[in-house]
């Protein structure tokens, strides 16, 4: 009886090594702000980054990436420390309040003397090749809250960034391609503010 009972205590122990020794990693996408990436000058106006939307098939606590042109893998000891469509929201807007030396009051009572413009973007695709690089395609909208017949504007991107090294610098990448999209968010937001005309290139 006590040779079977240590021998149950030795299976439960060897199942907890075994389950024990594939750590899970946790990533962010909200990356630190290099100082080169601040505006000369604060805009004139505050910002409201709206909630992002993400494909469901990426709307994963996993990382979710491509095997090949048509099959995908979810990453099951690779996941984000939060909700894919918060972490790309709160990435986004570190990076345009630093661009723009702004605020983002998304969730916040704005005051009443101060413009502010929406950002609204639409994530389409966000493909991971291990290894290679990652390619972010995104839909985005800008609009000055309250204005009278609300006239937005609309762009479309597609941004690219080498990804060698393991899921760290697959991660890293993704952080670039959404720094890219920010500053051309930026660059946009400031023309359609003062003047309601911008380029979408």
């Amino acid at each position: 009886m006590i040779h079977r009972l240590a021998l149950s205590c030795l299976a439960a122990l060897a199942l907890g090594a075994c389950a024990s020794s594939t750590p899970v990693h946790y990533h962010t996408l909200l990356a630190p702000v290099a100082p080169t990436q601040v505006a000369p000058a604060a805009a004139p106006f505050l910002i409201e980054v709206l909630p992002v939307g993400i494909p469901p098939q990426l709307d994963q606590s996993q990382l979710v990436v491509r095997q090949g042109s048509s099959q995908v893998a979810v990453v099951d000891g690779e996941r984000w420390a939060g909700p894919l469509a918060d972490e790309f929201r709160n990435a986004l807007s570190a990076q345009l309040t630093q661009r723009l030396q702004t605020q983002d009051v998304a969730g916040l009572a704005a005051p009443k003397d101060q413009p502010v413009l929406r950002i609204k973007v639409q994530v389409r695709r966000l493909d991971a090749w291990p290894g290679q690089s990652i390619q972010l395609e995104a839909d985005w909208s800008l609009g000055m809250a309250h204005q009278p017949g609300n006239p937005r504007f609309l762009c479309h991107g597609q941004f690219q960034e080498p990804a060698a090294g393991g899921y760290a610098e697959l991660v890293q990448a993704q952080q670039r391609s959404i720094a890219a999209l920010a500053a051309r968010v930026a660059e946009q937001a400031q023309a359609w503010a003062s003047s309601q005309t911008a380029s979408c290139r």
